[in-house]
């Protein structure tokens, strides 16, 4: 194939205040550079937008390290390699990297790896197979510790992330799955796709009422990927030695004063609760199994993941802010022309 001379990608021109605005982001070209030795080229096919970008966007020390302004974004990508000057990789490989938001990108070869789309869908690589599905797995089994006959809730439930954790849960023998989620189509894919014994609209009411209804006897496990109301209200419903992972709280990456919830901590004593966070770049040990089982349950049809697919580089951005929406069921992809 031809190589273009210039290649587009997302730059953050302002850092937001709050909801992040179409005004603080451009898509700019630039020269395509050819692999140095070690390096790669490889055009993007598809790229990942996920909730914790939203926090690299301001300038705050973090795990990651922020975005720059006027420079190219970053985030998992799946694309196929055009030009190479590294012996472990050869045009036409198809690989997983960390440098999306752009249609071509150089990439350190030590920095990609290589997937085989006969053994999955590319875009499985970004999800149920990638950071998300690791990220479930992980959270559930390594960090809350996962029992058999756990009571699971999970917030988030119909996202990439959530609704894997749901499934992951059922399958090893949770004696019962709630998801919150924020539509009615959403709470119907939860329990009628996914397998959830109960979900509820986090919009229709407190959230602590309708968990204690759809948890009478409470929870043992709670994954949270929301925060606030969500965080409060398991707390109340978690029994004594409940434990929490904590993943995200993407009810306040766009707050611009403190969260109100929650108000009830004091219940982690007399509870003896066990709240942690979690990154999932501390469990890649865990790789090997995750892929192991979860790939199995893929391949039996025991396990079902769900995409939410936009078209185009240009709408990289609105696909972003609509994950931030909760416009996505399962995981947002962008798939790039060509």
């Amino acid at each position: 194939m031809t190589i273009p001379e210039t290649s587009r990608a997302w730059h953050l021109t302002a850092r937001p205040h709050g909801v992040p605005t179409p005004d603080g982001f451009a898509l700019v070209a630039s020269p395509v550079r050819q692999p140095a030795e070690g390096e790669i080229l490889v055009r993007n096919r598809y790229l990942s937008v996920d909730p914790y970008m939203r926090g690299r966007m301001n300038d705050v020390k973090s795990y990651v390290p922020p975005y720059r302004l006027d420079a190219p974004m970053d985030g998992g990508a799946v694309g196929e390699v055009v030009a190479s000057a590294d012996p472990a990789f050869t045009v036409g490989d198809q690989v997983l990297h960390g440098l999306g938001w752009r249609e071509y990108a150089t990439v350190p070869a030590r920095h990609a790896s290589r997937v085989d789309p006969d053994a999955a869908p590319l875009p499985a690589y970004l999800g149920v197979l990638g950071m998300p599905g690791l990220t479930a797995y992980a959270g559930l089994v390594e960090v809350a510790s996962f029992q058999e006959g756990d009571a699971v809730f999970v917030s988030g439930a119909a996202g990439a992330v959530g609704s894997l954790v749901g499934q992951i849960a059922r399958l090893k023998g949770a004696s019962r799955v709630i998801g919150s989620a924020g539509s009615a189509a959403k709470v119907e894919a939860l329990t009628g796709e996914y397998g959830f014994d109960a979900a509820f609209n986090y919009k229709d009411g407190p959230v602590g009422a309708q968990l204690k209804a759809a948890a009478p006897d409470g929870i043992d496990v709670y994954f949270d990927n929301v925060g606030g109301d969500h965080l409060e209200a398991a707390i109340s419903s978690l029994k004594v030695h409940g434990r929490v992972t904590v993943c995200g709280m993407i009810a306040q990456y766009n707050a611009t004063e403190a969260p109100a919830a929650p108000r009830n901590l004091a219940l982690l004593i007399g509870k003896r609760l066990r709240v942690q966070g979690m990154l999932v770049g501390d469990h890649t040990a865990l790789r090997p199994q995750f892929l192991r089982e979860v790939g199995g349950w893929l391949r039996s049809g025991e396990l079902i993941h769900r995409e939410t697919v936009v078209e185009g580089i240009e709408n990289t951005l609105e696909a972003f802010l609509g994950v931030l929406r909760g416009d996505n069921t399962g995981k947002m992809i962008v798939r790039l022309d060509g």
